[in-house]
């Protein structure tokens, strides 16, 4: 997890609750106008995330930052103790998604492709597809207004409204929610489960053959940009060839064009 990128960036905090920017007590018209733009944008986001909630304010909870408090409130007014259970949750999940998608895999590849889903980054493409990074309450962060907030707040978020989904509707609908979000990337893993010369190594170990033999073929192009053709070989078996900007890249392609036409198992990502 890369935490120096930024992606979220507050808001110019504007002037005290009640008040107009000038001190003067804002006009009652004016307040139930906020009130109410207030409601609006709570309804909205509760249609992306697809839950009408019986307790807005666990909502409300789940996308307040931090440094949106105020001094007389504490910590656990902020999303971090909904993160902490959204967490837990999405990971109960996406096992139990894992486990009844992929009846062929083992245990290794189960937590490969768990740690691939439930990771910051992930969140946080939910998050974005969700439209959280425009509903995210915050406050005066450092000492510009501007301040940016690191990428991971945005996965923190989106773990918390998993959180408050779960205490306000119960695990079945909280499941209902990761499944929507999760299922096209469960099946759309970005990320080789295993590097495939790792892959073959331990087939032809498991065949009682010797450790595959990689061998230069071809290297074309211009010096700053070469292409190299590379060949792997195990005894009875045909060689097979792979291209790449560098001789491992061409290993490891090579090693994968020997593992689909030998069909070995355990490497396709359908599990």
């Amino acid at each position: 997890m890369n935490d120096e990128l930024p992606d979220i960036q507050t808001s110019p905090a504007s002037g005290e609750a009640g008040h107009q920017p000038d001190g003067g007590p804002v006009p009652a018209k004016k307040k139930r106008g906020k009130a109410a733009a207030a409601r609006e944008a709570l309804a909205a986001l509760e249609a992306r995330i697809g839950h009408k909630f019986v307790d807005s304010a666990l909502l409300i909870t789940a996308i307040t930052h931090v440094s949106a408090l105020k001094p007389s409130h504490k910590r656990a007014d902020s999303y971090q103790r909904l993160e902490f259970l959204g967490d837990h949750v999405l990971g109960l999940v996406v096992s139990d998604m894992l486990y009844r998608a992929f009846p062929n895999a083992d245990e290794g590849e189960l937590s490969k492709r768990l740690a691939d889903l439930v990771r910051k980054e992930s969140c946080a493409d939910v998050a974005k597809s969700l439209g959280l990074i425009d509903d995210v309450k915050l406050g005066q962060v450092g000492a510009l207004a501007s301040a940016r907030l690191r990428k991971s707040v945005l996965g923190d978020i989106c773990e918390a409204v998993i959180g408050a989904i779960f205490l306000d509707g119960g695990y079945t609908v909280a499941a209902q929610f990761v499944e929507r979000n999760w299922t096209e990337r469960m099946r759309k893993l970005r990320r080789p489960l295993r590097d495939p010369k790792t892959v073959l190594q331990e087939w032809a170990q498991s065949k009682r053959l010797p450790t595959p033999v990689y061998r230069e073929i071809e290297r074309t192009g211009p010096h700053h940009d070469p292409q190299f053709r590379v060949a792997v070989d195990l005894p009875g078996l045909a060689p097979a060839e792979g291209v790449g900007g560098n001789k491992r890249a061409a290993e490891k392609d090579a090693a994968s064009v020997m593992i689909a036409r030998e069909g070995v198992g355990g490497w396709k990502n359908d599990g």
